[in-house]
């Protein structure tokens, strides 16, 4: 999987792909998903769909934002500590930078046009579509699987609560345990060495958790707006599950009610997230500029990000010698079957419901569709073109 050259070459692609990815990935964290396996997966190879859906089953179970976990996690996996540092800074840097400069300068010029938004919101469709059918192909191959999948669908589009997905994980868990604990599972993706050891991971962990802990008491105890800041962020970071969604509305009541920026810049702000490509985490740069400028959105970037490094790096190598183990890999094969009916139901709700409303609307759809699938186009290039279909498509019907 992991041909030998240079380190700083590897890490070098590592920034130069992930920073690429940061650009042209619109749509949110599902859609996010579909792009790192086009890239990662099909393209170039570097993890197995096993390996991925597996680094997927984990980053859906823990807080934080999923989308920027599993980047982390891929490049953690490439290219060891730093590599998923790296991994991060590319894909995360353009939507801070756009948000940022929204913040500081844009604020005045009003709403985004809703055309090009609008056909990037189709592109997302296109691609978590070819993702999903990938990893339905090699993940549910038989009737039982097929099943998990089909109640994991059902249960998350009809109980949409916080913990849902959690809750669908764990009874997934529990049935591929009891369904598949007697079989012997060939598993090739068993077989990767893993670059970080125990004893990180453990720290990792304490880190966490301490500084989950400390940070309302130094925030009691000081007074300070920067702990506080800090703090609200720390919180948000590590306690959201269900991803960038989810956190939006936290913020908002995080910092709308104490006057730390009006509901008119709250909502300008989320219109501009949810137009740029990269993580919806990233509002959290928004919100710090607004605050304190350009240091302030940095510094609620460092913040709001923290958790989800230190949870990856924490659990992973517990995570890699578990799905070694033979009694858990049916278990496993449960979750990842669960992964893409959670996936799918995504993929119709909010992703689809929200993009697809009219019939060319459909049809826009089903030309990208066959750029990216038939034509072998690469993403970027469905991503622009849906870009200015959408721009043309409000203007000329």
């Amino acid at each position: 999987m992991q041909e030998t050259k240079p380190k700083w070459r590897m890490l070098l692609e590592i920034f130069f792909i992930s920073t690429r990815l940061g650009l042209t990935s619109f749509g949110g964290p599902v859609a996010h998903l579909g792009y790192f396996h086009e890239e990662y997966v099909r393209r170039r190879k570097w993890m197995d769909e096993k390996s991925y859906a597996d680094l997927v089953a984990l980053c859906q179970f823990l807080p934080g934002p999923a989308s920027s976990q599993v980047g982390m996690g891929i490049g953690l996996m490439r290219g060891g500590l730093i590599g998923g540092v790296i991994s991060f800074i590319g894909f995360t840097f353009p939507s801070v930078v756009a948000l940022i400069l929204f913040a500081l300068l844009l604020l005045q010029y009003g709403a985004l046009d809703a055309g090009w938004i609008q056909g990037l919101k189709i592109v997302a469709v296109v691609v978590v579509a070819h993702a999903i059918l990938g990893m339905a192909k090699n993940l549910t191959p038989d009737v039982k699987r097929k099943t998990i999948a089909m109640a994991a669908v059902i249960i998350v589009l009809i109980w949409q609560a916080v913990f849902s997905q959690v809750v669908v994980i764990l009874g997934a868990a529990l049935v591929g345990f009891l369904l598949y604990r007697n079989q012997k599972i060939d598993d090739p993706a068993a077989s990767r060495s893993f670059p970080i050891s125990r004893r990180v991971g453990t720290f990792c962990l304490l880190l966490f958790a301490g500084l989950l802990i400390s940070l309302p008491i130094l925030r009691e105890l000081t007074s300070s707006t920067l702990v506080a800041m800090i703090d609200s962020f720390y919180r948000a970071g590590s306690l959201v599950f269900g991803g960038g969604h989810v956190v939006l509305p936290l913020l908002e009541r995080e910092f709308v009610p104490t006057g730390w920026l009006t509901e008119e810049q709250f909502l300008a702000g989320y219109g501009a997230a949810q137009a740029v490509p990269g993580p919806l985490f990233t509002f959290a740069s928004y919100i710090g500029a607004v605050m304190n400028g350009w240091l302030g959105g940095i510094i609620a970037t460092v913040a709001i990000f923290t958790p989800a490094f230190l949870l990856v790096f924490g659990v992973l190598p517990f995570w890699d010698q578990l799905r070694r183990n033979e009694k858990v890999k049916g278990a496993l094969m449960g979750v990842n079957a669960a992964v893409v009916g959670i996936l799918l139901a995504a993929l119709y709700d909010p992703i689809f419901t929200s993009a697809i409303t009219t019939s060319v609307d459909f049809s826009f759809a089903v030309l990208l569709f066959g750029m990216l699938v038939f034509w072998k186009r690469p993403p970027w290039v469905v991503v622009l073109t849906g870009a200015i279909g959408g721009s043309l498509i409000a203007i000329f019907i």
